[in-house]
């Protein structure tokens, strides 16, 4: 069930070492705060061994890309490797440069990762290997929708196994795959879209997700995405007149912040197929 997943996060309290973009670093950081992790941000070379080496997992997200991180990013990601310890990647834009492309295509290359989660646009550009996105927007005609969901289905479960990790593309529909089975979200609110941030917030508490429940890798990134999507529903209905995009996104961590098992139980829409 989806509400053990959330429970042994807010029990365990794992640390997740995040490498991640700058422009949400301080959300992503209060997101995983609000879920009951613990976060450390960190990306130089020198560091960043020691500190994923105290972490339970580690979240990689391509964001704001530059040569500086790019080394840092291997270097952690093998560490964690070698340590037997999570790892997320998160390949924002990817399609957008060659850069982003290129560094997120050599990444899987280089590093064992668990999941990656993306949009469809994304997701498509590194199972290709080349790609185009809309800057870091999923492009429209890409999108996962009723008309298209069996054909997504099939791409996201083909994916998934030849990478070798869950996949997860989070859209108007969110897909979640081990390669054998794949959950369907229909959790979440379109208005989501409107704030920086949420698809980085959700990569670092999938990795708090995954790091605390070991044995059940699957439903805890499906979980993740529940949670992400239900706080979103719940931060809209707390919408009063006069708000706008930043108030919501702090709605929405106050919704991470107060989601106990049985509200995430009771609100998660999804169906396995």
């Amino acid at each position: 069930m989806v509400k053990n997943c959330i429970e042994n996060v807010r029990r365990k309290a794992p640390l997740v070492h995040n490498i991640t973009n700058y422009v949400t670093v301080n959300d992503v950081a209060n997101a995983l705060l609000a879920c009951g992790a613990s976060p450390i941000m960190s990306d130089d070379r020198e560091e960043v061994e020691e500190i994923t080496s105290i972490c339970g997992g580690l979240n990689i997200n391509i964001g704001t890309l530059n040569q500086n991180t790019i080394p840092s990013m291997i270097l952690a990601g093998k560490k964690t490797n070698e340590l037997g310890h999570k790892v997320l990647l998160d390949p924002v834009g990817a399609g957008a440069s060659k850069l982003r492309t290129d560094t997120a295509v050599n990444l899987m290359k280089e590093i064992k990762f668990n999941a990656i989660r993306g949009n469809i646009s994304e997701i498509k550009t590194l199972a290709l290997g080349s790609g185009s996105t809309k800057g870091v927007d999923a492009d429209v005609a890409d999108a996962v929708i009723e008309d298209t969901l069996d054909s997504a289905i099939t791409f996201v479960k083909a994916f998934s196994k030849k990478a070798g990790c869950i996949i997860a593309v989070t859209g108007a529909i969110d897909l979640v795959s081990d390669g054998d089975k794949c959950y369907v979200i229909r959790n979440g609110r379109a208005e989501m879209s409107k704030i920086t941030g949420t698809g980085c917030q959700l990569s670092a508490i999938m990795t708090a997700f995954l790091i605390a429940n070991p044995e059940n890798q699957l439903e805890a990134a499906a979980a993740a995405v529940c949670a992400m999507g239900l706080a979103g529903e719940i931060g809209w209905s707390n919408m009063q007149p006069g708000d706008g995009n930043s108030t919501y996104g702090n709605r929405i961590i106050d919704a991470i912040y107060n989601m106990d098992g049985d509200t995430l139980e009771k609100g998660a829409k999804y169906e396995v197929r």
